[in-house]
């Protein structure tokens, strides 16, 4: 027996931004019996993420690049149709790694049962990996103090928006960078930030400057390129730089070195990478305590959805367009 399944598969490394011509929407067929300990999910939401275009394009990447003519990879949010799990039953609601697929079978250890406190999107957001790396990137790289200075770019996206809340839950004043009124808007006024920057603006530098008089402690960079360049400059004296992304140079065949390095050495600053795969052991502890914050109003947080496989690939390209507010997720 097999059942019809549609996929999206990635068959041309991009070059560049991601085209249309990069992926085929195929019909496969996927067993239904199921080997002891699998289960089979009927996917009912994919995750779209800045990271896919690193893993997309088969160059040096935290993980394994994307093996081509296999389905695009991401986290999903489904329920069960079939299990041969003892400890998952049909009709739970999970989260997996299946990719851009309609159904997908998985052993049940790779799967997360969620208790179903927030509606199913929410997992592969504030409570799935971006929430874990905020949570991660703020407490245990950045480590904000009450009354510190802490400024996050993409403020208005799945990781900053989460990233620059926690901080403020901690104490700290938050000075948020986004790309355009609407989402500066929504940084103060829906997430609590003490003050947002557009990044668009003329003299962002200077606007910068401005939001952050006392300098700036703690940085949680998503962005890298020029908006690191104009933060560079305003770091006080051992502050701490939360390298979780560069997605400014994603799209681009060489990477320049940011203008102003010289500041990390004069102003005796830390800087640390991270990657939330690293720290797997602390997902659970970050997990339950994103959920409840978020399902108690303490965590505010905002989804676009997209309706249809087959518009992922252009949620993709408008994720990096900055056409979304907040966490960008496909409904199957």
């Amino acid at each position: 027996m097999s059942l019809p399944n549609r996929q999206l598969l990635l068959v041309r490394r991009p070059e560049g931004a991601f085209r249309n011509e990069d992926f085929l929407l195929a019909t496969t067929e996927l067993p239904e019996d199921l080997a002891p300990g699998e289960i089979l999910v009927r996917n009912l939401f994919v995750s779209i993420d800045p990271y896919l275009r690193l893993l997309a394009g088969g160059g040096e990447t935290f993980t394994r690049s994307l093996t081509l003519g296999q389905p695009m990879a991401s986290w999903a949010a489904g329920e069960v149709a079939a299990s041969r799990d003892p400890g998952i039953a049909s009709g739970d609601k999970v989260v997996t790694y299946l990719g851009w697929q309609l159904f997908g079978i998985c052993r049940g250890a790779e799967a997360r049962k969620v208790s179903g406190r927030l509606p199913l999107p929410a997992y592969l957001g504030v409570a799935g990996m971006p929430g874990v790396t905020a949570y991660l990137g703020i407490f245990d790289i950045g480590r904000p103090k009450a009354g510190e200075t802490v400024v996050v770019s993409a403020a208005a996206g799945a990781v900053g928006g989460i990233a620059g809340q926690l901080a403020r839950m901690h104490g700290c004043r938050v000075v948020g960078i986004a790309g355009g009124p609407i989402k500066c808007r929504h940084v103060v006024e829906d997430l609590g930030f003490g003050a947002s920057v557009d990044y668009k603006a003329a003299d962002f530098p200077g606007d910068l400057g401005r939001a952050a008089p006392e300098g700036i402690d703690l940085y949680f960079d998503s962005v890298g390129g020029p908006v690191l360049e104009a933060v560079l400059p305003l770091l006080n004296p051992f502050a701490r730089i939360v390298l979780c992304g560069h997605i400014s140079t994603y799209n681009r065949p060489e990477t320049p070195v940011p203008k102003g390095w010289e500041f990390l050495l004069s102003r005796r600053v830390r800087l640390q990478g991270f990657i939330v795969g690293d720290r797997l052991d602390r997902w659970p502890e970050a997990l339950a305590r994103l959920e409840r914050w978020a399902a108690e109003g303490k965590l505010r947080y905002e989804e676009t959805i997209v309706r249809g496989l087959e518009h992922a690939p252009e949620a993709l390209r408008d994720l990096f367009q900055g056409k979304s507010l907040g966490k960008l997720v496909v409904a199957l």
